[in-house]
């Protein structure tokens, strides 16, 4: 009966690591996605899916981070300004840092690469405080969250269309250490 039930929760959960959304590029808005896939992905229904079962990451990890609610938001061509689908994220995140208090962030935020590396460095750092900005809205301690723009420097993609600079307009949380 407890291994059935063991096994409906793995098949559960592996179907919502299926579900995903799409990046609304061709509306401008940009979108947050989560995990590792890029633009999209995260977890189904935006709870925190980590259980603690084997095979499953450690609570309070990266890839906790990462395949619970999600590590990374996208935005819209030459803007820093949060959407809808970015804010969903942000929700879980902020709860997920008020699950495991003592986690720090570094919030890394990227850029396309068009524009000067001046202005893509201005434009990364813009979009981290964002996201920090958000969190700490929500009630997560400033000093828990750091920034670093990157810009342009460490593209996702590096091809040069739009799909790949969809993937570089991002905004990416990285557990950097714990209190």
């Amino acid at each position: 009966m407890i291994a059935g039930s063991l096994r409906m929760l793995a098949v559960a959960l592996l179907l919502a690591g299926c579900s995903s959304t799409s990046d609304d590029a061709a509306g401008g808005a940009g979108a947050a996605g989560a995990g590792a896939g890029g633009p999209g992905g995260g977890t189904a229904g935006g709870g925190i899916a980590s259980s603690g079962l084997p095979g499953e990451p450690a609570p309070g990890t990266q890839e906790d981070l990462e395949v619970s609610v999600g590590d990374r938001v996208f935005f819209a061509y030459d803007s820093a300004v949060l959407s809808p689908i970015a804010t969903q994220t942000l929700d879980r995140q902020a709860a997920w840092l008020k699950q495991y208090q003592d986690v720090v962030l570094t919030v890394e935020g990227h850029t396309d690469e068009r524009g000067t590396r001046e202005y893509n460095l201005a434009l990364g750092d813009r979009r981290a405080n964002a996201v920090k900005n958000y969190l700490v809205a929500l009630g997560i301690e400033p000093s828990r969250i750091l920034i670093i723009s990157y810009g342009e420097e460490r593209p996702a993609d590096p091809a040069n269309d739009e799909s790949a600079w969809a993937k570089n307009r991002r905004a990416v949380s990285v557990v950097s250490a714990t209190h």
